[in-house]
Parts: C-alpha cells; structure tokens; sequence
C-alpha cells in the first residue's frame, strides 16, 4: 500500500550494503534511460548497483526483458515495488529471480508513533515549533490518512505550520483541516 516504506527499505538496504541508488519511476522512464543506467552499472561493478524501479508493474515486456541480463550477470540488483500482484505484471524470467516481500499497511497506532516523533525530532521534524497533540489527536490523524505515512507526516506539517508556534494541535484543527483538503 501507498506510504508503507517501499522506498525507504530499497534505500536502506543500498544504504546498509554500501551500495549505488538508482531510482526510477517506470511511469516516467523509458528504454533510453534504462540502457543508460545499466551500461553505467557495467562499467561500474565496484558500485554494487542497485536499481530501485517504482511502479514497476507499469513496465512493459521490452523493457522488463531489457533488465533481465543484467540482474542475472549481477550487473544490478534489482529491487521493484508495485501495489498490485507482480504475479500478473512481473514477466516470469524476472519474477523466477526475485524474492518477494508483502508489506502490510501500517496500522494507526504505528503512524501515530511516527507522528509524535516527528513533533518532538528537533533536528527532522517539527521539534523547534514545539508543538503539542494527544495521542488521540495523533490516532485520529493516523486514520484521515488511511494509515498513509507520507500523507500523515504531510498533514501534520500543514497543520503544524497554520498554527502559531507552541500551540496545541486539538481535533478542531484534525475537523479544520478535514474539511479544507
């Protein structure tokens, strides 16, 4: 589901592996590019490429077929996230050499926890406008958003940033906003 982590695990994992991030968006690349990115991740096998493609279900044949050498010579590791069953949008050459992982929508107590953090990170978050929220405020947030993380982390800037600094964010604000967007 949207704003589960898809791309903030894909940049992880090349972050912890020591690894090259390439992101592409499959609604906006074409075989042009792709060439271009594994040629580069030919003459650079040192970098460990990692070839992140979102949406990659919106890749047609020719193109999942352009990946295919590549991933099997390990010229790139390729990591694809999709919102729909890659069983019906993966060609079966890729999809027999993937490992694929379920992520699971998070639940509102879990961005509630990542909202109250963001309220008090200083450094990342809101922390320097100090502003306060119940957890139920947080919970409800959690729940507009459909448990949408980014929506969430968006929606609590917009309402943070309306509001005095220092000032309380209570369920009017949750109700001002509701009815706004």
């Amino acid at each position: 589901p949207p704003g589960c982590g898809k791309t903030s695990i894909a940049e992880a994992i090349a972050h912890e592996t020591g690894s090259r991030f390439v992101r592409v968006n499959a609604v906006m690349s074409n075989v042009a590019e792709l060439r271009e990115i594994l040629a580069v991740a030919r003459r650079r096998p040192e970098a460990r490429t990692i070839v992140f493609i979102d949406e990659i279900h919106r890749f047609n044949k020719a193109q999942q077929d352009l990946l295919l050498p590549d991933v099997e010579e390990g010229n790139i590791r390729l990591i694809g996230a999709t919102t729909h069953n890659p069983g019906f949008y993966v060609n079966p050459p890729l999809l027999s050499r993937s490992h694929l992982f379920r992520l699971e929508p998070l639940s509102s107590e879990q961005v509630a926890d990542v909202l109250d953090r963001a309220l008090t990170d200083v450094e990342r978050g809101l922390g320097e406008r100090k502003h306060t929220a119940s957890r139920q405020v947080l919970v409800d947030l959690a729940v507009l958003c459909d448990g949408d993380l980014r929506r969430a982390l968006n929606a609590l800037e917009v309402i943070a940033l309306s509001l005095p600094e220092g000032a309380a964010i209570t369920p009017n604000e949750l109700t001002v906003f509701a009815q706004e967007r």
